[in-house]
């Protein structure tokens, strides 16, 4: 493949807003909040600021899954951080996660609150503190947090890398589609040939590394990433659509994917989450339908 470029590289490269493509509005080269907003808070002991997409998936489903199994403790106020809006640059959100990305946990159960951010180190911090979807020791800890960790290192190739340029650049690009593509179809023969010996991902046992992969890997078996599918030929990869059907079908999965969701069908978005009773009576279908 040939490949040809009119771009030659600065030697000091500067910021420009005009080439950030489907994400320019929110995209920047420095940190910190760009206007003073506090955070809401409600009453239960783990607020959470999230919007739903594959990393607030993870952890709405991990505390539907913790309420599931019976931990009270686990009861959460879900509050819709609209990231597309720049909701998350406000300076409450940038107290709680200084990296300005979603999901961000704050913990008031103790005497003083504690921040937790990166869906990964929530998924673990969850774990720990109720004992749960973590094997306590031995190598079936070291599976499990190695498949989590994997998840954490590999989704930026297909949300940053596949995704961005196959879904969002301004133009499609030969040589970074394909890089990409290759890459995500890698990891997907990966964990493909993971679940061809075991039932999930860390094993016999469903664990936070299913919560983790799920919302990308499940998602994109799915079609419900990038309207990918079919480019990727997904239903090759046999053993990661299994799994992915088997988890989708878990009923806090169910109810974990359309907190803080603002896509799709109305029914399938619960825009905050406060109360369990709010996945009968406040999702956004009916909400519309008592305006």
């Amino acid at each position: 493949m040939s490949q040809t470029s009119d771009y030659t590289p600065p030697k000091v490269w500067s910021w420009n807003k005009a080439n950030g493509g489907h994400f320019a509005n929110i995209n920047r080269p420095v940190a910190g909040p760009t206007h003073k907003k506090e955070l809401p808070v409600g009453r239960h002991p783990l607020q959470l600021y999230s919007q739903g997409t594959p990393n607030g998936q993870k952890v709405t489903v991990m505390l539907e899954e913790l309420l599931a199994q019976g931990h009270a403790g686990a009861e959460y106020d879900a509050w819709l951080i609209r990231i597309g809006e720049g909701q998350q640059f406000g300076s409450g959100f940038v107290a709680v996660n200084p990296n300005s990305k979603i999901p961000a946990l704050l913990d008031r159960s103790g005497p003083f609150p504690v921040r937790v951010f990166e869906s990964g180190a929530i998924l673990l911090y969850l774990a720990e503190k109720f004992g749960a979807f973590l094997p306590r020791e031995g190598a079936a800890r070291a599976e499990c947090l190695s498949w989590l960790f994997w998840q954490m290192g590999s989704a930026p190739y297909l949300g940053g890398g596949f995704g961005h340029f196959y879904a969002y650049a301004p133009s499609k690009m030969e040589y970074p589609i394909d890089r990409f593509a290759m890459e995500t179809k890698r990891q997907l023969d990966v964990l493909d040939r993971r679940l061809a010996e075991a039932e999930y991902v860390a094993g016999a046992e469903y664990t936070i590394a299913d919560m983790a992969i799920w919302p990308w890997y499940g998602g994109l078996v799915k079609g419900w990433l990038y309207g990918a599918a079919e480019f990727l030929d997904v239903q090759s990869y046999r053993n990661v659509v299994r799994w992915a059907d088997a988890t989708g079908e878990r009923p806090a999965v169910k109810r974990g994917r359309i907190v803080n969701r603002t896509q799709g069908d109305p029914a399938s978005q619960l825009w905050e989450r406060h109360e369990a009773s709010d996945f009968d009576t406040k999702t956004q279908d009916k909400v519309a339908a008592g305006a």
